[in-house]
C-alpha cells in the first residue's frame, strides 16, 4: 500500500473542556507522547497528537466527508502544522485517490525523499478508513475523559464519519 497510517496509543492527559476538538486534543496529548505516523510510499512521516493533528484535524474532518461524495472529483487542501506541512491535491480516478504532494516541512526533513516517492495512489476507502484509526483514537480519548467542547461541529462530524 502506498498509503497508510499507524495510529498508536498515545498517554492521556487530564482535559476538562476545550474551546473545539483542535483545542481537547492540543491540552489531551503532551509533546512527548507517543506519536502517530502516516507512511507515504513506504516513507514513515511522525504526526505528533498534541501539534500536528490539533492542526490537521479542522481540514482532516471536511476532507474525508467530502472525497466521499458520489459527485467528488477533485480538491485541495493544505496541511498548515510547522513539522507536517504540505499542499495535497486530491483526484478521484475510479474507486480511488491520486494524491499529489507538494511537501514543505516534517518531522525528520523528509520533504526530499517524500518527493521523489512521488504520488501516491489508494481506493478511497482505505484512505478514508486509514484516517479513521486516527479519529477513532481521538474521539474514544474525548469520551473517555469527558470533555466539553464549546464548539462540538467537527467532533460530532468527526463521530458521524466513523458510524458511517
Amino acid at each position: 500500500m502506498s498509503f497508510s497510517i499507524q495510529a498508536g496509543c498515545p498517554a492521556v492527559r487530564k482535559c476538562e473542556s476545550a474551546a473545539d476538538m483542535a483545542d481537547a486534543v492540543g491540552e489531551m496529548y503532551s509533546s512527548e507522547a507517543e506519536d502517530a505516523f502516516l507512511v507515504w510510499n513506504l516513507v514513515p512521516v511522525r504526526l505528533a497528537y498534541g501539534y500536528d493533528l490539533a492542526a490537521l484535524l479542522d481540514d482532516l474532518v471536511p476532507l474525508l466527508e467530502e472525497i466521499q461524495r458520489p459527485e467528488f472529483s477533485e480538491t485541495e487542501v493544505f496541511w498548515g502544522s510547522d513539522t507536517f506541512s504540505a499542499e495535497w491535491r486530491v483526484v478521484r480516478e475510479g474507486d480511488s485517490l491520486r494524491i499529489q504532494a507538494r511537501w514543505h516541512s516534517t518531522l525528520g526533513n523528509y520533504e526530499s525523499l517524500l518527493t521523489e516517492r512521488g504520488d501516491s495512489v489508494v481506493r478511497t476507502q482505505e484512505f478514508v478508513s486509514e484516517w479513521a484509526k486516527l479519529l477513532q483514537r481521538i474521539v474514544t480519548d474525548i469520551e473517555a475523559e469527558s470533555v466539553k467542547l464549546d464548539d462540538d461541529d467537527i467532533f460530532l462530524r468527526a463521530k458521524a464519519l466513523l458510524a458511517a
